[in-house]
Parts: C-alpha cells; sequence; structure tokens
C-alpha cells in the first residue's frame, strides 16, 4: 500500500508518498509548490483554489509513478475556515488568521465571557487570531445565510470527497471546543452568533471520509484514492512523529510557529497554565497536547525576503554564526512582529526604542532572531517543568527548524537540556503515520513513533556551559522595559 500526504503550510506546500518496508519508513517528495495569503482590500487571504489545484497536480504525479491507488490524508495550519452556503459554494474568500480585523477581539469578548470562564471551558490559549475571535468579528447577516463553517483542511478533503467533517484536533484550536465535554461548547458558540449544526460533526483522526470523486476534475488523471481524516492540524500530526521515549521529553514542532509542548493524557487548567497562556490541544489517540504557540520561522521568513541579498536559510544561518549572539533581546512574541509592514524595521525600533545595538546586516539580524528565539524556548521548557512538575531530559526538534543547526546549538546552550534534531518532514511522516494506523498497517503511536527512530537521522546537540541565568534576566529586563515604552 502507498500513503499520500498533503502536508500545507502557511508558506508552502508539499506532497508526499511513504511505504513501510521491513519496519522502516522510507519517503519521498512527489510535489512542492508555494503558499501564503494575499494583501486586497485591507484584508489577508488564502487562495485556496490554487490549493485545491497544487493537490491535484501532485496526485497526477504520484499517479504517472504508477500508483494507481492510494490512500490520502490532508493536514494544514489550524484556526482558519471557509463558510458555505446550502449548496456548497464559499460566500467569501478563506481570511487569514495573519489579518489584523481581530487585534482588539480578545477585549471585546471579555465583556461578555471573562478568560477564565473561556479558559476553563477550552483549555485553549489566548490568542488574537483563533477561530472563535475571527468569527466574532464575521458579519452576522452573513453567518445567518452560512450553512456549513468548515476548517481549512477539512473543506479541502471536502472538495475532494463531497463530505464535510470538523476533525477534532483543528476543531480544537477554534477555542470552541469544550475539553471536558469534547464537543462545542453552546454558550462560547452563541457568544460569536453561530449553532452546533453549522459545523459538521466531529471525528477523530484516522477515520475513513470517503473516495476521491475521480469525475469532478476531468481534466487530471489521477489515482483510486482513499482520503483518510488525519491528525488535520499540521501540529498534530508532526507530533505523531516526533521519537521521544517514555515521558520525560518535550517537543518543538519548528516551522513558521513554535509550538513547544509536551505530550498529556489530561489537560492542565490551573492558574499557572492560564496565566503563563499555554493551551490544551487535541492530539492524536485521545492525547493532549498541552503546549504553548510561540512565533517561529516567521520572523526570519519575512526578513530573508526584505533583505536586499538573496540568502538562503541556510547561508543566513552562516552568517549569524560569524556573530556574536545576545548582543540583544527582544520579545519576538510581541504582536507587533505578527504581520508587520516591514519585519527589519519593526526589530530595529524595538532595538532603538530599549537602546539596544541595532543589528543592521543579514548576519546581525539572523542572530538576534536566533538568539531571542533559543532565549523564549529556554523559558517556555522552565515553565513547562513548573506547570507540569515533570523533569524534561529531553528536547526533540522536529519540522524544517530541525535543519538549523545553529539555532539548535543556542537552544541546547539556553535550555541546558539535550536537543534532538529530526525528522525534517515530521508533519508529513506524521501523516503518512496516521493512514498506517487506520489501515493497520501500524499498531498504535508508540510502534509508529519506534518506526521514525529506526528510519530517520536525528542529530543530537549537548549544552554547553553558559551563564544562562543572567541572559534570561537581561532579556526579562528589556521585555519589561520595552512594554512600560509601549
Amino acid at each position: 500500500m502507498i500513503y499520500t500526504a498533503i502536508d500545507i503550510g502557511a508558506s508552502s506546500g508539499r506532497v508526499m508518498v511513504g511505504e513501510l518496508k521491513e519496519g522502516k519508513l522510507e519517503v519521498q517528495e512527489i510535489h512542492r509548490f508555494a503558499n501564503g495569503f494575499i494583501q486586497r482590500d485591507g484584508h489577508c487571504f488564502w487562495d485556496i483554489d490554487h490549493l485545491l489545484k497544487q493537490i491535484l497536480q501532485g496526485l497526477q504525479k504520484v499517479k504517472a509513478l504508477g500508483y494507481e491507488r492510494c490512500t490520502v490524508g490532508i493536514d494544514t495550519w489550524a484556526v482558519d475556515y471557509v463558510l458555505l452556503d446550502d449548496k456548497g459554494n464559499r460566500l467569501q474568500e478563506v481570511m487569514s488568521y495573519r489579518d489584523k480585523r481581530t487585534e482588539h477581539t480578545i477585549d471585546k469578548l471579555e465583556h461578555t465571557l471573562s478568560k477564565d470562564t473561556i479558559y476553563q471551558k477550552t483549555g485553549i490559549q489566548f490568542q488574537p487570531f483563533n477561530t472563535i475571535y475571527q468569527l466574532y468579528e464575521e458579519d452576522r447577516e452573513l453567518l445567518k445565510t452560512t450553512d456549513k463553517i468548515i476548517m481549512v483542511p477539512d473543506y479541502l478533503g471536502y472538495c475532494l470527497t463531497g463530505k464535510a467533517v470538523t476533525e477534532i484536533t483543528n476543531a480544537s484550536t477554534t477555542q470552541l471546543l469544550n475539553v471536558s465535554t469534547g464537543k462545542l461548547d453552546p454558550e462560547l458558540l452563541e457568544a460569536v452568533s453561530v449553532q452546533e449544526h453549522q459545523f459538521a460533526p466531529l471525528t477523530e483522526p484516522g477515520c475513513e471520509l470517503g473516495m476521491l470523486r475521480n469525475d469532478w476534475f476531468p481534466d487530471y488523471d489521477l489515482p483510486a484514492c482513499k482520503v483518510i481524516t488525519v491528525a488535520t492540524h499540521d501540529t498534530a500530526s508532526a507530533v505523531i512523529a516526533a521519537p521521544g521515549v517514555n515521558d520525560s521529553w518535550a517537543y518543538i514542532s519548528s516551522g513558521t510557529w513554535s509550538l513547544i509542548g509536551v505530550e498529556n493524557k489530561t489537560p492542565i487548567l490551573t492558574d499557572l497554565a492560564l496565566k503563563n497562556n499555554y493551551t490544551n490541544e487535541r492530539g492524536a489517540n485521545n492525547t493532549i497536547r498541552f503546549l504553548k504557540n510561540i512565533i517561529g520561522m516567521w520572523v526570519i521568513q519575512e526578513v530573508r525576503q526584505q533583505l536586499q541579498a538573496d540568502y538562503s536559510f541556510q547561508q543566513l544561518a552562516e552568517e549569524a554564526r560569524k556573530t556574536k549572539p545576545f548582543l540583544q533581546f527582544i520579545n519576538l512574541n510581541d504582536e507587533r512582529f505578527l504581520n508587520p509592514d516591514s519585519m527589519i524595521e519593526e526589530i530595529q525600533h524595538y532595538c532603538r526604542e530599549t537602546r539596544q545595538k541595532i543589528p543592521r546586516t543579514a548576519g546581525e539580524l539572523a542572530c538576534c532572531i536566533y538568539s531571542n528565539l533559543a532565549i523564549i524556548y529556554a523559558i517556555a521548557i522552565k515553565e513547562l517543568e513548573t506547570i507540569t512538575g515533570n523533569s524534561i531530559q529531553q528536547l526533540h526538534i522536529i519540522g524544517g527548524g530541525a535543519r538549523n543547526d545553529f539555532l539548535n546549538q543556542l537552544t541546547a546552550d539556553m535550555s541546558g537540556k539535550a536537543v534532538y534534531a529530526g525528522p525534517i518532514e515530521a508533519t508529513a511522516i506524521g501523516n503518512i503515520l496516521m493512514q498506517m494506523i487506520a489501515a493497520k498497517e501500524v499498531k498504535d503511536i508508540k510502534e509508529a513513533r519506534q518506526a521514525v527512530r529506526n528510519s530517520f537521522p536525528i542529530k543530537v546537540f549537548t549544552p554547553k556551559d553558559i551563564d544562562r541565568s543572567t541572559i534570561i534576566q537581561s532579556f526579562r529586563q528589556t521585555v519589561l522595559k520595552a512594554l512600560s515604552k509601549g
């Protein structure tokens, strides 16, 4: 059996195939394409038709390789959704979570429901782009005419099969799913003027969605595809491929965002978890991904685009290595870095406001970003240990960021933990493994992770002896200074 993963992130997508041979997972990239939001009329939208076209092109390439049949799983980023009428037509373009319409919505909704109430219901961290706040800002009349609200990956599956579901790992990110009941919360739905029947039925990862309707796409020569609803939130898929053993490990799913957390059996809804803005998202196999959402490679992606010279990410890491780290302290999680007009200028403004050395060259900017990411990661690891009461011995960095040896070493140094980097294509691998579990070729998540350890190189970074406490103290003082000026 050949398994096909359609893995779409905020900046790129890929179609990969995989199969299991003698306990080892072999994967191959078939198709890769760019993604990104479009800015029009003061708003940010996804080109969802472009994504569907790229999926079909990828599946056509799968058949061209000689695969007449396969299973298919789709994962994307979280929180964004599509509004459909009763005929299945989109009512508007698909808004991006980076749109600025929700900048102040958390405060607006707090007049109706307190943060504590929302957190006790959902266990989800407060991010201005969460689905609950996006829906709050939707036109009320438009919502009245909406027949179905479908999350982006579920919508793409709907386009292929005509069948709609709400996969639960992605549903949990909406901040509308009650963490105790496992159902959409009526009070939260009422607060944003939507009703439960407007969402497709909730489903767990590993369920069969349906067969690809080849007759709908006569311009493409497609294989016979059984579409499986995998863990459609890309982080949930990535964590399946985290090669951790026992209970003393944490992960950083490192891509456009950095998701840092641990895998739990039950949610943590304490005041300390709320204060530190930790989230309890659903994972595969009835697990809870207790994590923090940290701005990640988005910052370096934006800087790379704005630099005059054409640098690869590898070259930026090499340039950063030539510069002394920890010369600036910047809270990259500040909302000012979510979608500024110029990321370079925003970083420089922050340094100017806080009377720090201003990074100007490509190497200085890259080193500044990587240094501060490592600090933020280290702080989050310490918070995780405090909140969970468990000591973390190993930190697994999975996803595209696992390629960055410079950042991986800084992370080991700042956290004082051994860092294990890889696999790089963790999300697509987790997507494929979920399909294998559904097909009963792999028994469970434990066996899936053993296959990852057998199949992919994992690079180890040992922490160096540095004065990490002084660095973190300087970071905190500078962040407080920035807040006082704000």
